[in-house]
């Protein structure tokens, strides 16, 4: 009797198991809204990850642009991973991009598709606008993410009628090398929409880990102050802007200072996201603005892509 309870049991608990991961949604087909550089990465890590892809954007010469740069970036993969065997790289190439489609109609193309990747520009409206709009033509199946850095996930869900198939998912830059992926889990987003976003981030090869919609996620939450920490105490004359990269990447071993990590990321890219963090919690220490960074970016001195920041490049 003990051995047929003991089997029963297993049984059932076998059979809870595959009917727990049978409802998870298994993500084949995705739809990335974006193709500047996050959107063009992510469609090129799920496309050399077995999955077909739909990238879309607002002009064909964008695509045009998005897709020779998947290819550029392909081929110094293929270059090193396939070093001993070059036509092997040239198949992986090859086929990589055929599981890689365009359009510059998203609402067109988001019917068939299991994910809808959102890579736009960091504005909650006109992201709000965008998931309001595909939700009235995706499937029912569908699952909506943002690749948003700053904005609240949550916000950007009750855009739409699918809050509990709804989610962050972060990606890094850049998208091929960089191994993390944050998701995010609002109130509303099902167990089954996050297991499923999991589950797709480890398809791709990246690591995933899991936050609450809370400012800036894990990274940027951690990373963003400390930056503006470095601002301030360069404000205040404690020490020059040359000394704190020095001492933190002598003292600290990070790879960059906090001002060469700002002109690389962009002045104008952090005073984003700290005017939004300020504006939703304005008597928070750590979300006050800084005068030095608003000069820069009034002159439109955003850093290296401007060719000049914080320090001057030629």
């Amino acid at each position: 009797m003990a051995f047929v309870t003991r089997q029963f049991v297993r049984s059932l608990s076998s059979s809870s198991t595959a009917a727990a991961s049978a409802k998870k949604i298994i993500i084949k087909h995705v739809t990335v809204i974006g193709g500047g550089l996050m959107g063009a990465g992510i469609a090129q890590v799920a496309a050399a990850t077995g999955h077909t892809v739909m990238l879309v954007d607002q002009t064909e010469d964008i695509l045009a642009k998005s897709r020779k740069g998947i290819e550029e970036s392909l081929r110094r993969v293929a270059k090193k991973k396939f070093a001993e065997n070059p036509k092997a790289g040239d198949e992986f190439v090859e086929k990589t991009l055929s599981s890689i489609s365009t359009s510059t109609d998203a609402a067109s193309v988001v019917h068939s598709t299991d994910l809808v990747v959102e890579a736009i520009m960091e504005n909650l409206k006109v992201k709000s606008e965008l998931f309001k709009r595909l939700d009235k033509f995706a499937a029912e199946h569908t699952i909506f993410a943002s690749n948003t850095s700053s904005l609240q996930i949550t916000s950007l869900a009750n855009a739409t009628t699918r809050q509990d198939r709804f989610a962050g998912l972060h990606f890094f830059n850049p998208v091929p090398l960089m191994k993390l992926v944050e998701v995010i889990k609002t109130p509303m987003t099902s167990q089954k929409t996050f297991e499923s976003l999991v589950d797709f981030s480890k398809a791709l090869g990246k690591h995933p880990v899991s936050c609450k919609d809370t400012p800036g996620f894990i990274v940027n939450r951690l990373l963003v102050p400390y930056l503006m920490e470095a601002v301030r105490l360069y404000e205040r004359g404690d020490a020059s802007k040359e000394d704190i990269d020095t001492a933190m990447k002598l003292g600290a071993g990070y790879p960059m200072g906090p001002f060469e990590l700002l002109d690389y990321v962009g002045l104008d890219t952090t005073k984003f996201i700290m005017d939004g963090w300020h504006e939703m919690d304005s008597k928070n220490p750590l979300f006050q603005p800084s005068p030095s960074m608003n000069k820069l970016v009034a002159e439109n001195k955003f850093g290296k892509k401007t060719g000049e920041g914080y320090y001057k490049y030629k």
